[in-house]
C-alpha cells in the first residue's frame, strides 16, 4: 500500500495534485498546461509554407533549398525521437519538457535573424525541441490523467494543435506584410505560445524525478513484421502529404495566380478542413475493429486532391477539401494503428518507435522531392502526379494495416 501510495505521489507531483491525495479528477490547471504545450507542436512549422515565397526571394534560395528547409524539421523528427524517453528517464517528464520549451524559444528566435545559417540552424533546434513534445505530451497525459479521461484529453489537446497550425498559416503571410522586419518577425510570432507554456510548466517541475524503470522487459522493434511495416509506411506516407502540402500549397497555388495572402488562407482552409475531418472520424468509425476501407479510402480522397490541383488548378477549394478530408483522416487512423496493431503494451512502444522513426524518414522525402521535381521542370504538373501515385500506394498499405490484426512477440520472433 505504501509503495502504491508513493507511486501516486509521485505521479501527481507532475501534474500539480497533493502528494498523499487521491487525484479524483483532470485540474483545470493541468489542461490547459497541456494545451498550452499543444499550441507550440506546429505553429512553428506551419507558418513556413505561407512564407515560403518570401523566404525564397529574400534569401536567395532555389525550390531545392526551400524543399529542404521545409524536410529538415521531419529528418530532425527522425533523428531525436527515439532519444526522448531514455532522456526522460533521467531527468524527468515535467523537467524535460521544460528543457524543451527553452530549446524551442531559442531555435524560434535564432531562425528569425536575418542569415540563412540561422534560418537552418535554427529550424534544426526548434524541431528537436518538438520531436520531445510529440513523445512526452502523451507519456504525460498517460501518466497523469485518469484512465476514463485520457481520450478527452487527448482529444483536446489535437485539436489544439491542429487549430494553431491552421491559424498560423492563415496569418503568417498577411503578418509578414504588416509588422517591421516582414517574413523575419512572421517566423517568430509563435515564440509567445512558447514563454506561456514555459511559464506555467516551471512551477511543475518541482517534485518531478527521473523514472524508475519496473523493470519490465521492452518488446523488440519489429522489423520482420509484415503489418508493422504497413503501419510504418501508412504513417509515413500520411505525413508526407500533409507536410508537402503544408511547405508547398501556397506556392503552387501563388504560380496559378493566387495572392500570398489568399494562398495562406488556402492552406488555412486545408487544414480546418481537416481538423474537422480528424474530429469526426472517431464517431463514424466507433466499435469497428476493421478499418481498412476507411484507411484505403481517406487515402484516394488524398490522391483526388493532388490530381485535382495538376488537372484543375483553379478549382483549388475542392483539392484542398479532398487533401483535408483524407488527410485528416488518415492521421487518426494512423496515430490509432499504433496502439491498436500492438498485442501488448510493449509491443506498442516497438511499434510506435519504429512507425514514427521510419514514417518521418519517408516523410521527409516528400518537401524537399517536390522542390526537386519543380526547379528540374518548371511545373507542378510531375511532383503533383507523383503525389497523386504515392496517395495510391498509401490506399493500398492503409488497406493492409487496417485489418483486425495484431502483433504477437514471441522471445527471438515477432509474427504478422
Amino acid at each position: 500500500m505504501r509503495a502504491r501510495e508513493a507511486s501516486a505521489s509521485r505521479r501527481q507531483a507532475v501534474s500539480g495534485a497533493p502528494a498523499g491525495s487521491v487525484r479524483p479528477a483532470v485540474s483545470v490547471g493541468f489542461v490547459v498546461a497541456i494545451c498550452l504545450v499543444a499550441a507550440n507542436l506546429r505553429t512553428t512549422l506551419t507558418g513556413v509554407g505561407a512564407l515560403l515565397p518570401e523566404i525564397e526571394r529574400g534569401s536567395g534560395l532555389t525550390s531545392s533549398w526551400g524543399g529542404l528547409l521545409s524536410t529538415l524539421p521531419l529528418l530532425t523528427f527522425a533523428a531525436t525521437s527515439p532519444l526522448v524517453a531514455r532522456a526522460s528517464q533521467r531527468l524527468g517528464s515535467a523537467r524535460l519538457l521544460v528543457a524543451t520549451l527553452g530549446v524551442l524559444a531559442v531555435g524560434t528566435v535564432v531562425r528569425s535573424l536575418p542569415s540563412v545559417v540561422c534560418l537552418f540552424a535554427g529550424t534544426v533546434l526548434l524541431s528537436a525541441a518538438i520531436a520531445f513534445g510529440n513523445v512526452l505530451l502523451p507519456a504525460l497525459i498517460r501518466r497523469s490523467v485518469p484512465a476514463h479521461r485520457i481520450q478527452s484529453v487527448s482529444a483536446l489537446y489535437v485539436t489544439v494543435m491542429g487549430l494553431m497550425a491552421a491559424v498560423s498559416s492563415g496569418i503568417s503571410a498577411p503578418l509578414a506584410q504588416t509588422v517591421p522586419g516582414s517574413w523575419h518577425t512572421a517566423l517568430a510570432w509563435g515564440v509567445v505560445f512558447t514563454v506561456a507554456a514555459l511559464l506555467v510548466w516551471l512551477p511543475r517541475t518541482r517534485g518531478d524525478a527521473p523514472q524508475v524503470s519496473d523493470g519490465g522487459a521492452h518488446s523488440p522493434v519489429p522489423w520482420r513484421s509484415r503489418l508493422a511495416w504497413q503501419v510504418t509506411f501508412f504513417m509515413g506516407l500520411q505525413s508526407l502529404a500533409f507536410y508537402t502540402a503544408v511547405a508547398w500549397l501556397p506556392s503552387i497555388l501563388i504560380d496559378h495566380g493566387a495572392s500570398s495572402t489568399t494562398a495562406g488562407w488556402m492552406l488555412f482552409f486545408y487544414q480546418v478542413v481537416s481538423l474537422a475531418a480528424s474530429s469526426l472520424l472517431p464517431l463514424l468509425t466507433r466499435g469497428r475493429h476493421d478499418q481498412r476501407w476507411a484507411a484505403a479510402g481517406a487515402s484516394v480522397l488524398v490522391a483526388a486532391g493532388f490530381a485535382v490541383l495538376v488537372a484543375a488548378p483553379g478549382l483549388s477549394v475542392l483539392a484542398c477539401v479532398l487533401l483535408g478530408l483524407g488527410g485528416g483522416a488518415c492521421l487518426v487512423l494512423a496515430l490509432a494503428f499504433q496502439s491498436q496493431r500492438a498485442g501488448s503494451s510493449g509491443d506498442a512502444a516497438a511499434l510506435a518507435g519504429m512507425a514514427q522513426s521510419i514514417g518521418y524518414l519517408v516523410a521527409a522525402a516528400g518537401p524537399l522531392l517536390l522542390g526537386i521535381l519543380h526547379d528540374t521542370t518548371h511545373s507542378w504538373t510531375l511532383p503533383l502526379t507523383v503525389l497523386a501515385v504515392l496517395g495510391v500506394a498509401m490506399a493500398v498499405v492503409g488497406h493492409g494495416a487496417g485489418q483486425d490484426r495484431h502483433l504477437h512477440h514471441r522471445p527471438g520472433r515477432t509474427s504478422c
